[in-house]
């Protein structure tokens, strides 16, 4: 289990340091670094879940395991230098951080105001794109614990506003902070499904990047080959995710909710699951990616223990790029 005290300390030099060479020593080649996301200790949503482990015992058990760089979470602190000093301590680089936007209800000028102080945190903290997920138009006062058939939708004639929206936040987002906007297909939120994400795509600029979270494009059911074929010149972020297939399965013949998705478990780490990897692991590897790899996968922690389920992940990804 991860120590869950309040004063851990950053893990020795020579155990980061050795451990993330060794990581960078199979991917460095190809332009890549690979990142591990905190909902594995600290759940975003579902406070419960690792709600005792402070935000230094999730770098340093990264680090430990060889990951270069983290995205940010809800222990994170909110000013810049606070975030610098954190990564620092723990010897870690800022990969990216979730906003959720709402420009499926909102106009650019209101999100953009909305947007500054986090944009500000990952540009002063190196990191070169920022994870959009549209909270805008999903369903009820509580949308992660509805039906997953209650998926929000685009009106077929309200796509190309949408669409106009993303692409000018995105070009304001870049030109105001150098930072790349990378776009989220999410369960539960716009940009679901495959022919969602296609209508995405053509509805706005290339200023508006594709994250490719291959347990959510999975999960939507869509074919992770077809849309790297259709879409990967827009891929700017990786996340690797695996599902569990008979739980998974059993939320959807249920019509259950996100979050009772994720308390039973439909989620895990790459090597731990159903997901076939190998048309992700040949776009990373070509000439059409150089970005960073971000492990991701929202558990409860006291049943998949976080240290262990980050040095499986990263042991599964190593596997990949020798195999």
């Amino acid at each position: 289990m991860s120590t869950t005290t309040s004063n851990v300390q950053a893990p020795p030099a020579r155990e980061w340091q050795a451990s993330q060479r060794a990581t960078r020593e199979w991917v460095s080649p190809y332009g890549l670094r690979l990142g591990i996301n905190p909902l594995g200790w600290t759940n975003d949503v579902i406070t419960e879940f690792g709600d005792e482990t402070p935000v230094e015992t999730f770098i340093a058990e990264a680090a430990v395991a060889g990951y270069e760089g983290v995205e940010m979470g809800r222990k994170f602190p909110t000013e810049p230098d606070a975030v610098g000093r954190l990564l620092a301590d723990g010897n870690m680089d800022l990969v990216s951080g979730w906003y959720s936007g709402r420009l499926g209800e909102i106009g650019v000028a209101e999100e953009l105001a909305h947007v500054d102080s986090h944009a500000q945190v990952l540009a002063e903290n190196g990191a070169r794109v920022m994870v959009y997920g549209e909270t805008g138009l999903m369903p009820g006062d509580d949308p992660l614990n509805e039906p997953l058939s209650a998926a929000p939708t685009v009106a077929d004639g309200e796509w190309a506003a949408y669409g106009q929206r993303l692409t000018e936040f995105a070009e304001a987002l870049e030109r105001h902070y150098g930072i790349q906007l990378a776009y989220h297909a999410h369960l539960m939120m716009v940009a679901e499904s495959e022919a969602e994400i296609d209508r995405l795509m053509a509805e706005t600029g290339d200023a508006v990047g594709l994250l490719f979270d291959t347990g959510h494009i999975v999960a939507g059911g869509g074919n992770l080959a077809r849309v790297l074929a259709k879409h990967g010149h827009r891929v700017n972020h990786i996340h690797l995710k695996d599902i569990r297939r008979d739980v998974f399965a059993g939320v959807r013949e249920r019509d259950a909710s996100f979050n009772t998705g994720v308390r039973a478990g439909m989620f895990t780490v790459p090597g731990d699951g159903y997901i076939d990897y190998a048309p992700v692991i040949d776009f990373a590897k070509s000439e059409a990616y150089n970005g960073w790899l971000v492990v991701e996968a929202e558990q409860d922690p006291a049943q998949a223990p976080s240290a262990e389920y980050a040095d499986k992940a990263i042991r599964t990804v190593r596997s990949l790029f020798r195999g």
